[in-house]
């Protein structure tokens, strides 16, 4: 993929890529065009904050998506509805595209929803102060969202989007995912197959900070046995060691083992044993057992967080093989999950990183430099970071997503606005081999 952005980078920096550049004057007028429509941008914003569209809300998701369908369909976009099939208990997709041979071909990731259901007390947008707006889903991502219209609109205002191809891809259910993934990502998929770029537009780590890995993850369960006998033989050939002890032995191998490798974490959630333990659900249980009854059974249920899927698979090695190595009279096994897969670090993506520095550093708003991919979570760009090159990130500046607290920026909303319809721009502008 890397190979592909070589063009580009040769077009973009064959003056400078240390100092900032004269905007040329149609980067001038898409600019102020941002800054025309800023006002416009937060009401916007409100309004489809102020529309509850929590996962689980099918009817909410879609009377957001209609908000955005209609300003995508003002720019020229064709856009569709994909509904999922009515037991996934998800609302659907809103996919837009234009059509064109000019310059990359785009992919813009958003999503619909947010974690604030319908019973949520946190329900209204409000604004604090001049700079800061609080509101369900405010930052993430609805104001990601608002920065993908509203560049495209300045874009829009100039002619700038005529014979380019790009695609908006808003999810519905990115906070908790349909399943199975096959279907609920096959769209989002197919979309960047017919991709160079993919823009992520999650919350923003920072101003000066862009994403350009972000860890995979996945679920996984041990389940192990051991024989019931009275404590006083616990240790004996007889009796050996309990399932207690045979899990303890495992987790503190696990860590011995692992807990250095960067960009790698395990987390063991639940834990439950004893003599009888009763869970159909991996995040709760009961457990029953006595001080002088050696443990008969015992379960853990964790997450594993991974920056390539080769080292996924090696930590699973590993845990594999620790799990085999029992303590007498015990047993186990332990089972995999595939959740989001990784993005890693590739060379196409700091390619991209350099682009994103630049215009930045045009807009007078400073250096762009990769965020830390340890400190960020799975998102939607990590189901097709495999086909494309990509940047995530690309979002509004707030607190406490996910939380009654949640805040949005609404200085560095206009400024990443900009930072964003510019990077579009020149994106779009460059050649194709």
């Amino acid at each position: 993929m890397f190979q592909r952005l070589l063009p580009t980078i040769a077009l973009l920096f064959s003056t400078c890529t240390v100092f900032a550049q004269t905007l040329t004057a149609i980067e001038q007028a898409i600019v102020n065009s941002v800054t025309a429509n800023h006002a416009e941008a937060v009401e916007f914003l409100k309004h489809t904050v102020n529309t509850n569209s929590g996962t689980l809300n099918i009817e909410g998701v879609k009377e957001v998506s209609g908000l955005y369908q209609e300003e995508l369909d003002a720019l020229g976009f064709n856009t569709r509805w994909i509904a999922m099939p009515e037991e996934m208990k998800r609302a659907g997709h809103l996919f837009a595209e234009r059509q064109g041979t000019k310059g990359k071909k785009l992919l813009l990731i958003g999503h619909l929803d947010t974690v604030f259901e319908e019973d949520s007390p946190f329900q209204e947008f409000t604004v604090l102060n001049d700079s800061t707006a609080a509101g369900p889903g405010a930052n993430d991502m609805k104001g990601g969202n608002a920065i993908i219209i509203y560049a495209l609109k300045a874009l829009y205002e100039h002619g700038a989007l005529e014979n380019t191809q790009i695609i908006v891809a808003l999810t519905g259910d990115e906070e908790s995912t349909g399943k199975p993934l096959s279907i609920s990502r096959k769209d989002l998929i197919e979309a960047a197959k017919k991709s160079d770029i993919a823009l992520g537009f999650e919350t923003s780590s920072g101003f000066e900070y862009a994403t350009v890995a972000r860890r995979g993850s996945s679920g996984w369960q041990l389940k192990v046995s051991g024989k019931r006998a009275h404590s006083s033989g616990i240790f004996s050939d007889r009796t050996g060691a309990g399932a207690i002890f045979e899990t303890s032995r495992i987790l503190n191998s696990f860590y011995e083992e692992l807990h250095d490798v960067k960009y790698l974490t395990f987390n063991p959630g639940v834990i439950l044993g004893g003599t009888k333990i009763e869970s159909d659900d991996p995040t709760k249980g009961t457990a029953f057992g006595k001080s002088n009854v050696v443990s008969q059974t015992a379960m853990v249920s964790g997450g594993l967080r991974f920056i390539t899927e080769s080292q996924k698979d090696s930590a699973r090695a590993v845990m594999q093989r620790i799990v085999n190595e029992n303590l007498p009279q015990t047993s186990a096994e332990i089972s995999f999950t595939d959740s989001y897969p990784a993005m890693p670090p590739t060379e196409g993506n700091m390619a991209l990183l350099k682009v994103l520095d630049q215009v930045s550093r045009d807009l007078d708003q400073g250096e762009v430099i990769a965020y830390d991919p340890g400190r960020r979570g799975a998102a939607d760009i990590s189901f097709i970071a495999s086909y494309v090159d990509g940047l995530d990130g690309l979002g509004t500046m707030g607190r406490g997503a996910h939380t009654i607290e949640e805040t949005v920026d609404l200085n560095t909303f206009e400024a990443l606005t900009k930072r964003t319809a510019l990077l579009i721009y020149r994106l779009i502008n460059s050649d194709v081999n």
